[in-house]
């Protein structure tokens, strides 16, 4: 870090919510806060994966503000900013922050509960690959929703821990045909849960996987899907206009034939796009 130059601190939230908080990345990803390590793993992710993602955070018209919810070492808050896009990002880990602000000083440090930006900021609010590692995931989207203007979009990325088919199984809740079918089990149970009795869902938690080497998602605690992610946007006000799940390297057409039936929920990913009334 240059002389003189202090490290990120995290904003404080103004007007603080009468909700239950999220905790994001803490207790055993305490790690993560401090952890270089952890940015030279976003810094050399695959840079089509980030481009996509920003793709969508798009705003509908010229000036709408842009949110990344962790946003790690800024490359999504960096490709909006080059198209003249007033994007910020926040993020829970220090070196992640220090990154970030290389390409915008609007990366922020905050921490991980309530988001420091008052009701109704953003045209678009995104969060990429961060839903599966809080603690809190239902006050995660309250949060994302209460920042999102009206009329604005919510677009939420998770991997799908539930799917049924898939290639590149990477996380043991994913591999195998044991768990595949308990997986179909839980997302039948799910949805029979969400019309019976909505107001006792809840996301599922799951432990870490704690070894060496780290693998992708060992460290994911929520089992989340496009079912749920669906249905707290909903919860939350919001109307559901779009849900993906098929892999970026599955051929457009097969992807449009896939999502457009109710296989999507036991495919790949979860990316769930919800507009704010």
């Amino acid at each position: 870090m240059p002389a003189g130059r202090q490290p990120p601190r995290a904003l404080e939230a103004p007007d603080p919510s009468p909700h239950p908080v999220m905790s994001v990345q803490t207790s055993h990803l305490d790690h993560v806060r401090d952890d270089a390590g952890y940015a030279d793993i976003l810094a050399n992710w695959d840079a089509t994966f980030y481009a996509k993602f920003a793709r969508t955070l798009r705003p509908d018209r010229p000036g709408g503000r842009v949110l990344d919810i962790g946003c790690g070492v800024g490359q999504v808050v960096a490709l909006l900013a080059r198209d003249g896009i007033e994007a910020h990002g926040v993020d829970v880990a220090a070196p992640n922050i220090e990154r970030a602000r290389r390409h915008t000083e609007r990366c922020v440090l905050y921490d991980g509960r309530r988001l420091p930006y008052p009701d109704g900021h953003f045209a678009v609010v995104g969060a990429l690959n961060v839903v599966e590692h809080v603690e809190d995931p239902e006050s995660f989207v309250r949060e994302a929703v209460r920042v999102c203007a009206p009329g604005g979009r919510v677009v939420l990325s998770s991997p799908n821990f539930l799917r049924v088919l898939g290639f590149r199984d990477y996380h043991p809740r994913m591999r195998g045909i044991v768990h595949k079918w308990r997986n179909l089990l839980a997302l039948l149970a799910r949805r029979r849960q969400m019309r019976a009795a909505p107001e006792s869902v809840r996301f599922e938690r799951m432990p870490p996987i704690i070894k060496q080497p780290f693998a992708p998602d060992d460290d994911a605690i929520v089992c989340t899907n496009a079912l749920d992610l669906a249905f707290f946007l909903r919860r939350n006000g919001c109307v559901v206009e779009r849900i993906e799940c098929t892999d970026r390297d599955v051929p457009r057409a097969l992807g449009w034939l896939l999502n457009a039936t109710p296989l999507k929920y036991g495919l790949f990913n979860a990316f769930v796009v919800a507009r704010k009334p």
